[in-house]
């Protein structure tokens, strides 16, 4: 077994997973893996929270001199871990395998121990970066759970809560200013549709009247 991030036949870059970390969201860390030799190289990665982590590829093969990336994938989180502190692990095991070697035609037994090959070993330790101060039940920051376990309500689900109901009271404020722009118009257009019929009945009598004198007016 050799130190961490480097043995004879790999280089990891960085030699260390760091994730930020922020509640009910993903994160992840990239690992470039190099092959320090004129051989072909299989890698097999492992951890001690495999429930946690989504690794692709977990398992692979890399040509002389050549280099893959590995995606490590932290699974969103539903708390904080004490005092942001992570005590996960990963081990990368490779081995040399025949030329010209595929994924798919690895043996079942490439990754397990025994004295007719050389399988080396990194280990790489996991650290977790805020995103912002934690906050857990114990803390003024959160509204904790009561007492059959309900789960704490995060600041940050607090806050987009407020923003939620500041954006629905705003959007009902612009309603109602719709709604009353609506109404007053409708009131102006009834208001000139009386002016115009009362100017339509008027000059209607001023008509009649008219003709009336002049019939008055005729000589018989």
């Amino acid at each position: 077994m050799s130190g961490v991030g480097e043995n004879q036949l790999i280089s990891i870059q960085p030699d260390e997973l760091k994730f930020l970390f922020e509640l009910e969201k993903q994160s992840y860390c990239d690992l470039k893996v190099s092959n320090k030799t004129d051989n072909y190289v299989a890698f097999k990665v492992k951890t001690t929270s495999p429930k946690k982590y989504f690794v692709r590829p977990n398992t692979g093969v890399i040509q002389p001199w050549d280099s893959c990336i590995i995606r490590v994938t932290l699974q969103a989180q539903r708390e904080y871990p004490p005092d942001m502190q992570c005590k996960d692990k990963f081990l990368l095991q490779s081995t040399i395998v025949p030329p010209h070697t595929d994924v798919d035609d690895l043996p079942q037994d490439t990754f397990t121990k025994d004295s007719s090959k050389t399988l080396t070993e990194c280990k790489l330790k996991v650290s977790y970066i805020a995103t912002s101060t934690p906050q857990r039940s114990s803390e003024s920051g959160a509204i904790s759970g009561d007492a059959n376990g309900s789960e704490s309500i995060s600041v940050t689900t607090i806050q987009r809560l407020k923003e939620e109901r500041d954006a629905a009271v705003k959007q009902t404020q612009q309603l109602q200013h719709e709604l009353e722009t609506l109404k007053k118009r409708k009131r102006n257009s009834e208001n000139g549709l009386s002016l115009k019929l009362a100017a339509m009945v008027g000059l209607i009598g001023l008509i009649i009247g008219f003709i009336l004198k002049l019939a008055l007016a005729s000589p018989k």
